[in-house]
């Protein structure tokens, strides 16, 4: 691989990244508006093909920010903050039922799939469950990869056992991992029934109707789950229908070019979050305190100092820019946790701790409620393991890379906490900075760097899966509680 397509990949991924973080800064304390996010989009447009990649995928990537950017501007002015987590998840649903069309006998093998969900009861029963009652710990319903309690899980057990196509299982599987086909995570209606004095049996089945209904017919799916969620921005099947049929060229040419289905339903979702999400109302209105502004910046400029440094070095891989992206962030937000004192065990113990008094005072909390919690303790787990001495840790380096922390020890208002509190006392304000940010890390994980280089690496092979992550991610809650027995990345389809 030419040194020529990593500095790309690295180019565009900053540049969104970049795009975002500068509106924020911005517009912070102001008032959102669809318009605003025009710089991210303009960052999209000048994506290019590099040598190697598959201008299909590329053009999935772009075409969709565009749509869904263009769309919202024709629908509404804005979005308010109780609806802009799911604007990410009116993209599959769409592209989902243009492949049906596309190609019937994958929609015979969904059939199938669907079928196998109401013959497996006993395990979406189980599942429901577990996750009603907080079996599995802190869990990421809706997790990109395999964790125990997640969606993905259990849809790959379901899938395993059937005599369909392998490459149609990965493509429903990855359609409910980066995917988001819908915002359903597993044991929502389940939940919702026994809340409302329902019998466990009559909620295992309003459960499989809603899991069959997502795959079915997810356009329908996606807008009851927002009529219920009282969603009021703006229409979203009428979002849904006109994306669909903008998205249409760009999905056949990626089917006429071979791009594998797991790409073509996963590539242009993961891409339009930062139109009306990360950069939102909510954001605006958390990125008001400096000292969140300046660690979103500082972390920012850690990952693209030391991108830089990795491509003086060289990378060996693809994945080694990935890797470089979201360790050096992971590492940065560690070293700033510790400033004041804390350490990554800490944080995980406080948050699962919280967690299990979270459910048992709101057993009808929402199915996505500790999702952020869970990725932003999974990167400080990541970071703290990169920055511990080595052999015990990786002695500051991912890859091979050392990250470049001193825009941290650089940024004033990170180096200055007195600020912004009571002076003599100021041992804890970047902490509770950290904790505005773990509801909303996407920005430090960082999302849009993940997005874009993902396209890039899809492109680069375009007829394998790129989702879900086929590994163990380490999560953090496994400190503390034993799960890994029920992770069956292993067994993926």
């Amino acid at each position: 691989m030419s040194q020529a397509v990593y500095a790309k990949m690295v180019a565009e991924a900053m540049a969104a990244q970049k795009a975002d973080v500068e509106v924020i800064k911005a517009k912070r304390g102001g008032v959102f508006k669809i318009t605003d996010a025009k710089p991210y989009v303009d960052a999209v447009n000048g994506m290019k093909v590099g040598e190697g990649q598959s201008p299909e995928v590329i053009r999935l990537h772009v075409d969709s920010v565009n749509a869904h950017y263009d769309i919202l501007n024709q629908l509404t002015e804005t979005v308010r903050p109780e609806d802009d987590p799911f604007v990410e998840h009116y993209q599959t649903p769409a592209i989902l039922e243009i492949l049906y069309e596309l190609d019937p006998a994958f929609r015979q093998a969904v059939e199938k799939f669907i079928a196998a969900i109401a013959a497996n009861e006993a395990l979406v029963g189980r599942e429901a469950i577990r996750r009603y009652g907080g079996f599995y710990g802190p869990t990421c319903v809706v997790d990109f990869a395999y964790c125990p309690g997640s969606t993905s899980n259990v849809v790959n057990d379901i899938l395993r056992g059937l005599d369909i196509d392998k490459d149609y299982k990965k493509a429903i599987l990855s359609a409910k991992s980066w995917g988001m086909n819908t915002s359903y995570g597993i044991g929502a209606a389940f939940a919702a029934a026994i809340e409302a004095g329902k019998t466990a049996s009559e909620a295992v089945k309003e459960e499989i109707a809603m899991l069959q209904l997502v795959y079915d017919r997810p356009i329908e799916a996606q807008t009851r789950l927002m009529i219920e969620a009282g969603h009021s921005s703006f229409d979203v099947k009428k979002y849904m229908e006109m994306y669909k049929e903008r998205m249409r060229p760009a999905v056949k040419a990626a089917v006429d070019a071979g791009v594998h289905y797991g790409n073509i339903v996963t590539v242009p979702a993961y891409c339009v979050g930062d139109v009306a999400h990360h950069i939102a109302q909510s954001m605006f209105n958390m990125a008001k305190d400096d000292m969140t502004m300046a660690i979103i910046e500082a972390v920012t400029e850690v990952m693209e100092k030391t991108l830089n440094v990795g491509l003086e070095q060289g990378f060996k891989s693809q994945y080694d820019v990935l890797s470089v992206a979201t360790g050096s962030s992971a590492a940065a937000v560690a070293y700033i946790l510790e400033k004041d004192g804390f350490t990554v065990p800490m944080v995980i113990d406080l948050l699962t701790k919280r967690f299990f008094n979270y459910v048992q005072k709101y057993p009808n909390r929402g199915a996505a409620a500790e999702l952020h919690n869970c990725d932003f303790l999974d990167m400080l787990h990541r970071g703290s393991k990169i920055l511990e001495v080595s052999p015990i840790g990786a002695g500051g380096k991912v890859r091979g890379i050392p990250v470049q922390l001193d825009p941290i020890d650089a940024n004033d208002v990170i180096t200055n906490p007195q600020r912004y509190t009571y002076p003599a006392c100021a041992i804890t304000v970047r902490f509770s900075s950290l904790m505005r940010l773990a509801d909303f890390p996407c920005l430090l994980t960082s999302e849009p760097v993940t997005a874009t280089l993902m396209t890039n690496i899809i492109a680069l092979d375009p007829q394998t899966p790129g989702s879900p992550a086929r590994v163990c991610k380490d999560c953090a809650v496994t400190t503390l509680i034993k799960r890994h027995d029920y992770c069956n990345w292993k067994q993926s389809v």
